[in-house]
Parts: C-alpha cells; structure tokens; sequence
C-alpha cells in the first residue's frame, strides 16, 4: 500500500508538473500578448495624436481660405458693380454720339448756304462734337484697360488657387515624416520644396504667353475700332461683351476652385 500510495503521489507530481509547464509557458504566450497590445496600444495613440494635430492644421487652413474666398467674393462683387455702371455710361456716351452725329449731319446740310458766320458757328459745334467723341475714346481706353487689368488678375488668381491646391494634394500624398524626409534629402527646407512643387511648368508658361498676345491683339483691336470710319457701335459693343464673357467665366471658375478649396 504504501508503494501504491508513493506511486500515485509520483504520477500526481508528475501530472501537476506538467500542468505547472503548461501554465507558465500560457503565462509567457499570455505576457507576449499583453506587451504586444501594449506596443500597439501606444503606436495607435501616436498616430491619433499626429492625426489630431494634423486635423487641426487642417482646420486652421480652412478658416483662412474661407476668408480669402469672402474677402474675394466682395472684391468681385464691387468690381462688377462698377463695371456695370461704366457700361451703362458707354451705352449713354454711344447714344449721345450717335445722336450728335445726325445732328451734326443735319445742320451742315441747313447751313450750308447760310454766310460765314452760320458756318464759323457750325464749326464750333463740330469741334464741340470732336471733343466729345474725343472724350468717348479715352473713356473707352480706360475701360477696355480696366477690363484688361481684371481678367488679368483673374487669371493670376486662379493660377494660384491651382497652385495652392496641387501643393495641397501632394502633400496630403505624402506623410509629413515622408514630406521632411524628402526635404533633408534635397538638402532644401520645407518651405522651398514647396516652392519646388509649385515651379509652372512649360505648358503653362505658353499658355500665359498665348493668353498675353491675346490680350495684346484684343486691345489693338480695339484701338482700330476707334480710328475707324462711322459708324462702330456693334462692332466696339461685340468686341467688349466678348471679354466681359470671358471675365464671368474666370470669375465662376476661379469661384469653383475657392468652394472646393
């Protein structure tokens, strides 16, 4: 009895042995595990806190743009507003014109066989005329130049808000790790590898080239229409309406980049 009795407490010995090495070796997988949630408990937190940083960023640089756009917007607005009163002046100037010219016509046609005297008082009168239409072409020059101007910053601006935009997108691309990176690799700042994106490439360049000797055919154009032989009315109005169409298009345009900015 007491060699089964050793025996049996030989095998439970044994048996708690074995469950001992099973325990410790489910204790250190257990530990492994633990440390391993661990590891990426604290990774996950770095990477919520790089993500709230850059969520704030984000955010700060929506403000501004939202400013921009309204401060713009108003800009436009005011701009417009004046556009369309020098308009409205252009269409008063044309019909007064047009109206001194009949008149001038008429009384040279009266006066013609009237003395000298009628006649010195009809050249005053046609030399009054001259100075007004004299007036309308400077008029004209300075709003088509002033029309010039604002489509040109149009442009300008849309050329930047594309900028920024392409800037933006690769740098969203691009980890902010991956973006310093690159500048230590190009031994540049970050400021300057920005700068780098934001180099205008050759088609741009020949489309702001072909875009200027537009502008600079427009503008002659309108200039021979002023030297030219009564009448030019429709000719002068289709040649700024066509501008001031192309001034609406760039401004939806740069409207659109501003929302979706």
């Amino acid at each position: 009895m007491k060699r089964h009795l050793i025996e049996d407490l030989r095998s439970r010995v044994k048996a708690n042995q074995e469950n001992e090495k099973t325990s410790n070796e489910t204790l250190e997988s257990l530990e492994r595990k633990v440390k391993t949630l661990s590891e990426d408990c604290s990774n996950k937190k770095t990477s919520i806190d790089a993500l709230k940083q850059r969520l704030n960023v984000a955010t700060k640089e929506k403000s501004q743009y939202e400013q921009m756009y309204h401060k713009t917007k108003d800009e436009l607005e005011k701009k417009d507003l004046k556009l369309t009163n020098l308009e409205s002046k252009m269409i008063e100037t044309e019909c007064a014109m047009t109206k001194l010219e009949t008149t001038a016509s008429q009384q040279l046609h009266g006066l013609a066989k009237q003395s000298g005297q009628a006649l010195e008082t009809v050249q005053k009168k046609l030399l009054l005329t001259n100075d007004k239409v004299e007036e309308f072409r400077t008029f004209v020059k300075a709003l088509t130049r002033e029309l010039q101007h604002n489509v040109q910053e149009l442009r300008t601006k849309i050329k930047q808000a594309k900028k920024m935009r392409e800037v933006r997108v690769c740098k969203k691309g691009l980890s902010q790790e991956s973006f310093q990176l690159a500048a230590s690799i190009l031994n540049v700042s970050a400021t300057d590898l920005e700068e780098i994106l934001e180099v205008e490439d050759d088609e741009e360049t020949a489309k702001t080239k072909m875009e200027f000797e537009k502008d600079k055919e427009w503008l002659q154009y309108i200039q021979k229409l002023l030297e030219a032989q009564f009448p030019f009315a429709s000719y002068l109005m289709d040649a700024i309406l066509e501008k001031l169409n192309e001034k609406k298009k760039l401004v939806e345009e740069y409207g659109s980049l501003m929302k979706h900015t």
